[in-house]
């Protein structure tokens, strides 16, 4: 098995032989999806790829993508390393050196959208999002990240440095609170599956009633830890948790997020009008699990003009 810590790779990169390196990187990945398939492909193939995508120029590093090179040497939306291929390319690279190369239009999509998250306008020059989903940040969006990235920062040589997914991230704010007792769930929300959609380990549950009638579905008891904080501080976390810890991308992630957004407005595609609005109404609350680990989520929204309320929690333990 070949990987990233090969000395004659890192020597070949290092002489910037990334045409070379390309041709090893396809031959690998057809040797594996003949032997052990598109899943073990991927798996076998991916430090190689990462090193391509961090490190090639774009002329090259797009071609992972490819299929000129024949059957199962291209990469996929899902090939991963520390993360998906196309987004260590997207972090390296401007849109306006990518969007003349770029082919296949998944790809293309995600790019897209991990250039605007690392603060790129591309609602002038680029392609329109086939959902609708707008090429430029609103103001909530990049209210809640503080310091930290809205992209992973990859390394050379594998591995990322990314921001923890913990809401609420500290106890500061919060405070006790009694939570009603629980009521029946609406069903039938498309806005629940939407949400529901952010990753496996997300348990959603829609009420009729307020961000605390939502909660009290998976809160651990009546009294909890907890307070309202504002949707830009929800935001960012609910994107993590659409990313995954690697296979995903947190293009993914804001994409999941803005269908539910739209499904709450109950439009069928998104108006940046309404889901502003949306925004500026919603009451979120968030609540503490004495058996939360690193990774976990516990928010409930809440639509005052709907008067429906979503709660998402859940912690991702692996």
């Amino acid at each position: 098995m070949i990987t990233y810590e090969d000395r004659s790779l890192n020597a070949l990169a290092e002489a910037g032989r990334w045409p070379e390196l390309l041709g090893i990187y396809r031959q690998v990945r057809a040797a594996a999806s003949a032997r052990a398939g598109e899943a073990g492909a991927a798996a076998e193939s991916a430090p190689l790829g990462h090193l391509i995508a961090h490190g090639a120029p774009p002329e090259v590093a797009v071609r992972l993508f490819d299929e000129d090179g024949g059957p199962g040497t291209a990469a996929g939306v899902g090939d991963h390393d520390s993360g998906p291929l196309w987004e260590v390319l997207a972090t390296r690279h401007s849109w306006l050196r990518l969007a003349p190369l770029l082919g296949p239009a998944p790809v293309r999509r995600l790019v897209a959208h991990t250039r605007v998250l690392v603060g790129e306008d591309l609602s002038y020059g680029a392609e329109p999002d086939p959902d609708g989903v707008p090429l430029v940040l609103e103001p909530w969006e990049v209210a809640g990240w503080g310091d930290s990235g809205r992209v992973r920062d990859y390394l050379r040589a594998g591995g990322s440095r990314s921001c923890l997914l913990a809401l609420p991230a500290t106890r500061e704010g919060l405070g006790p609170v009694d939570l009603p007792a629980r009521r029946e769930r609406v069903a039938g929300q498309r806005a629940t599956k939407e949400f529901a959609a952010l990753a496996d380990w997300a348990q959603v549950a829609c009420v009729r009633g307020t961000a605390a009638d939502a909660a009290a579905q998976y809160a651990p008891a009546r009294r909890v830890t907890g307070g309202y904080v504002p949707f830009a501080a929800a935001y960012p976390v609910l994107v993590q948790a659409g990313a995954g810890v690697r296979a995903h991308g947190v293009a993914r992630g804001r994409l999941v997020v803005w269908r539910a957004l739209v499904a709450m407005t109950g439009a069928a595609r998104p108006d940046r009008a309404e889901v502003n609005a949306l925004v500026a109404r919603l009451r979120c609350f968030t609540w503490c699990d004495p058996a939360d680990e690193l990774r976990y989520l516990h928010v409930a929204l809440e639509d005052p003009a709907t008067g429906l309320s979503w709660a998402v929690s859940g912690d991702d333990v692996e």
